[in-house]
């Protein structure tokens, strides 16, 4: 029976890139980890092996660091913005670049108060500690006149200790779960939302401030939503951040149920009031949904979150 070539893409994956910034005395860091996939006029390399379309990976890595020091590292997403445009304009054969990237945050480490012992220590601006759990993610789609990008984050750990209940569920001959009228509720957010940004010719978001206002609204709904269900919490958060965030029209979640279970100390004469549980790590209960804007079709893929 005949073949033919399906969906194909190529490009250098994790690329890390770290640019420092030196203002003075003062740095700023960028720590990044890019994947660059490229598609387009490629039959040719898997029917014959001609490689006359072919951009080496080895190229878009040095293009990864080249424009590091070149365009600067202003935001994950400002600076897969411009890989993306690059390899899409200056490659004829190159169709649709997708670029993502994943950020680690650092903080500059604070160090002694002006009453210390410690000489020196006012003059420190150059030493940083990473920052929080979370990855911030981003990824950046362009086919020469339209973008896509699709931004996020991973591993983000939250808990509340009361406030939330799980009862009323379904029951049969299987069921042994206990209704839950007073539970720990925790998960590991992975979340991806997209812009509605896609021409040069519109204003473009201001990707740091977007980032910071989503994630400070997300954790907002998670703290303040009563929950009877995780599905009304993360239902609850996407609502939060497409009602604040007019440049985010769709946000898909990815919610593990962190379960605590309480343990039961009656063996040994104690009483358990909501006090001790037992953290399982597996198997976990896996919330997945898209909130949308209304009136906007969804783009994000499902399988970007899910397992």
């Amino acid at each position: 029976m005949p073949t033919i070539l399906g969906q194909n893409q190529y490009g250098k994956a994790e690329n890390r890139v770290v640019r420092i910034t030196r203002d003075g005395d003062t740095h700023h860091i960028k720590d990044l980890n890019v994947s660059v996939a490229l598609s387009g006029d490629m039959d040719d390399v898997h029917y014959s092996g001609s490689n006359a379309n072919v951009l080496p990976t080895d190229t878009t890595k040095n293009t990864v660091f080249a424009f590091a020091k070149e365009h600067g590292i202003e935001s994950a997403e400002q600076f897969g913005i411009h890989l993306a445009r690059h390899f899409v304009s200056s490659q004829d054969p190159i169709k649709v670049a997708r670029i993502r990237i994943e950020e680690y945050a650092w903080e500059r480490i604070a160090t002694s108060d002006g009453n210390s012992r410690f000489i020196g220590a006012d003059d420190v601006k150059h030493s940083f500690v990473r920052k929080g759990q979370e990855t911030r993610t981003t990824q950046i789609t362009f086919d020469g006149e339209k973008w896509e990008v699709i931004s996020g984050l991973k591993d983000l750990t939250v808990l509340n200790s009361t406030n939330s209940e799980f009862w009323g569920y379904v029951k049969d001959r299987y069921t042994t779960l206990k209704e839950a009228y007073d539970r720990i509720l925790a998960t590991d957010v992975s979340a991806r939302w997209r812009y509605n940004w896609t021409s040069d010719e519109e204003r473009m978001p201001n990707w740091e401030k977007s980032y910071e206002q989503a994630r400070r609204h997300m954790l907002q709904a998670f703290a303040e939503t009563y929950s009877l269900s995780l599905q009304q919490t993360l239902y609850q958060m996407g609502s939060r951040i497409i009602n604040s965030r007019s440049e985010i029209d769709e946000i898909r979640f990815s919610l593990p149920n962190n379960h605590h279970f309480l343990v039961d100390l009656e063996p040994f004469g104690l009483k358990n009031d909501n006090e001790v549980y037992f953290a399982a790590d597996r198997p976990y209960g896996l919330i997945e949904a898209t909130v949308l804007r209304d009136g906007v079709e969804p783009k994000i893929p499902v399988d970007m979150t899910n397992l």
